[in-house]
């Protein structure tokens, strides 16, 4: 017996939502990157108009960093969902498994050499194979490795900080060479100038040290969201809404506390490694529990809808995201690149979320599933996958 696709009727709504509100997460970050010269700038020091300065803290508090990690975490619960359900079958899930992650990496090369260079696709992909392999652990021991992962790089990254450069305040270094070269080329040159530029900062965002990195960050995720989903967290969200209550309260207290720290005190090397490394994934925990326990209310998943709807189509909606963000700011488009404040983009991004979730509303009603999501199963299971 072949496996099959996961039919609508099988769908949990909390995950779609969760999918759905982490894509509004990770469009007002990659806006940044979108009209400004990422990632050869410290964005937090960056700006110098007082709004600026406001609405990019407020963004780096509660949603920078704070949505890769649920979206990761969601990635290794929906992979542990269907190597159950092949393991329910008695299927073999390991072939089709690194097949769906081969074809997830070609998307994400597509993206990042065409479209745009902050793909993430081929980092999930990469890290979700390392994930593959490991499912067959029980779900104490995916917690166990994901904090011993995790671990092993807090340590030595605080060791190789060292004690007086964590202290120390943060060096605001800029690479100006980079950065005019990267406003050139978006800004006033053409679609093969930016591609050219693409390539360069695809290096950056892409290098040797990032794929490694990406095992000691992204890959924990997966494993603790692999581990939720073998414990059935979300499904038994009813039973053990005492444990989301819990991780609702301290996720949200703890991950905002500590990615405060930056703004409300001096600034140094320790306070942003806290927030970046610690306040981010936290406060996603407490984002994905506060979600999960609305959703218990019948009422809010109806209301959720929207969310879910692009949930649903996640994987096209994140490539639309890249195409419209660089139609509207680079050269060949509309040329808004450098040209906008924070809180316009944060509203540009508002109103692209508006549009897509008017796009999903319309599709869903004739179709399934969306179209890229349509290619990538056809492509997995090497058969015809019904759209209607």
């Amino acid at each position: 017996m072949e496996l099959k696709p996961t039919m609508l009727q099988e769908r949990i709504a909390a995950l779609d939502i969760l999918r759905g509100v982490s894509l509004v997460g990770i469009l007002l970050v990659n806006m940044f990157a979108f009209y400004l010269p990422m990632p050869h700038i410290d964005l937090a020091s960056w700006f110098t108009a007082p709004s600026d300065i406001v609405w990019q803290q407020n963004l780096d508090i509660y949603v920078q960093g704070s949505f890769y990690p649920l979206f990761a975490m969601l990635f290794g619960y929906g992979l542990a969902m269907q190597w159950q359900k092949a393991q329910s079958r008695a299927q073999n899930f390991y072939t089709l498994g690194l097949r769906r992650l081969a074809i997830l990496f070609a998307f994400g090369v597509i993206h990042a050499v065409l479209i745009w260079w902050g793909d993430i696709l081929m980092m999930y992909a990469f890290c979700g194979v390392f994930l593959v392999l490991l499912l067959r652990l029980r779900p104490i021991w995916l917690i166990s490795i994901a904090f011993i992962i995790n671990g092993l790089m807090q340590a030595v990254m605080l060791f190789a900080l060292g004690f007086l450069t964590v202290n120390g305040e943060v060096d605001n270094y800029l690479n100006i060479v980079a950065v005019e070269n990267a406003i050139t080329a978006y800004g006033t040159g053409s679609w093969g100038d930016a591609l050219l530029q693409r390539l360069t900062d695809l290096s950056v965002q892409a290098g040797i040290g990032m794929w490694f990195m990406a095992l000691f960050t992204i890959l924990p995720y997966m494993l603790v969201g692999a581990a939720a989903s073998k414990w059935q967290l979300v499904e038994r969200a009813k039973e053990q809404k005492w444990l989301w209550l819990t991780l609702a309260i301290a996720g949200l207290a703890i991950g905002i506390a500590v990615k405060s720290l930056p703004i409300m005190f001096t600034r140094t090397y320790l306070f942003d490694y806290l927030k970046v490394y610690i306040g981010g994934p936290v406060l996603s925990v407490g984002y994905a529990a506060v979600i999960v326990l609305l959703c218990l209310a019948p009422v809010v998943p109806k209301l959720l809808r929207p969310f879910a709807n692009i949930g649903r189509m996640s994987l096209t909606m994140y490539i639309m995201q890249s195409i419209i963000g660089t139609c509207l700011f680079y050269q060949f488009g509309f040329g808004w690149y450098g040209k906008v404040s924070v809180a316009t983009g944060v509203l540009i991004a508002t109103g692209i979320i508006i549009v897509q979730m008017i796009i999903a509303e319309i599709w869903l009603s004739k179709w399934k599933q969306g179209p890229l999501e349509a290619l990538w199963r056809k492509l997995i299971y090497r058969q015809k996958v019904k759209m209607h």
